[in-house]
C-alpha cells in the first residue's frame, strides 16, 4: 500500500479530539440473553427495538458493537447504567 492508499486517516482522530465525540462499545459475553440485552439498550440508550436487536446480533457475532456515539459525560451515565445490569461496556 502506498502512502496515498493508506487506510489510516489522521483527520478522523483530530475530529474526535475537537468535537469530543466518544463511542460506547458493548462487548459480548456468554451470560445474557438477546432479550435481556435488547431490553437494556432500549431502556438505557433509547434504542428502538430494531436498532437494539441489530446491536445485540452484531455484538454476538463480531464480539463487540458501537451502541452510541456522543460526549463522554452522557456516555458515562449510560455505561454505568448498563454496567449495573452486568453488561460489559467500555467508552472508546
Amino acid at each position: 500500500m502506498t502512502e496515498r492508499e493508506s487506510s489510516h486517516n489522521p483527520s478522523h482522530e483530530t475530529d474526535d479530539v475537537v468535537t469530543g465525540k466518544r463511542i460506547l462499545m458493548l462487548h459480548n459475553d456468554d451470560e445474557h440473553t438477546f432479550d435481556y440485552v435488547i431490553q437494556a439498550l432500549m431502556e438505557i440508550c433509547g434504542h428502538e427495538f430494531s436498532q437494539a436487536s441489530q446491536c445485540a446480533t452484531i455484538t454476538h457475532y463480531k464480539g463487540k458493537c458501537d451502541i452510541k456515539t456522543g460526549h463522554f459525560a452522557s456516555l458515562k451515565l449510560m455505561k454505568d447504567a448498563l454496567a449495573e445490569r452486568n453488561l460489559n461496556v467500555t467508552i472508546d
